[in-house]
């Protein structure tokens, strides 16, 4: 399973970026989808997931942040509106298998990352 992420920039304290991530490989509808994000000096968390057709999301984006997958392009997207200057980080695409709900939120629970895609949000 491969991972490609993009769409990551500067912006404004309140504007938005949509993240793409196309996976390739053997991907599959028993795999997880998520987003962490890293910040520097901070340990990686989590910020979005999606497993069959659940999502979930971290309370810090919560209502300003979209997970949807297109299966067409085999694409995951993170739309992110109300953009705050603490969500500045390194965002990263992940999958895993069979992975249980309970542990959707550990970085370590996922087989497969993105490169990275940077997100600077400006005051």
């Amino acid at each position: 399973v491969h991972l490609q992420a993009s769409g990551g920039g500067l912006v404004q304290a309140g504007g938005s970026l949509r993240l793409s991530c196309v996976v390739s490989g053997r991907a599959n509808n028993n795999y997880a989808l998520a987003w962490f994000r890293q910040a520097p000096g901070k340990e990686r968390e989590f910020v979005s997931a999606v497993k069959w057709s659940n999502t979930y999301y971290a309370d810090s984006v919560r209502g300003r942040f979209t997970i949807s997958i297109d299966n067409a392009k085999n694409t995951v997207y993170l739309q992110m509106n109300g953009l705050k200057t603490e969500d500045t980080a390194v965002y990263y695409c992940a999958a895993g298998a069979r992975i249980i709900t309970g542990r959707l939120r550990e970085p370590t629970a996922y087989d497969y990352y993105g490169q990275g895609t940077q997100v600077t949000v400006s005051s």
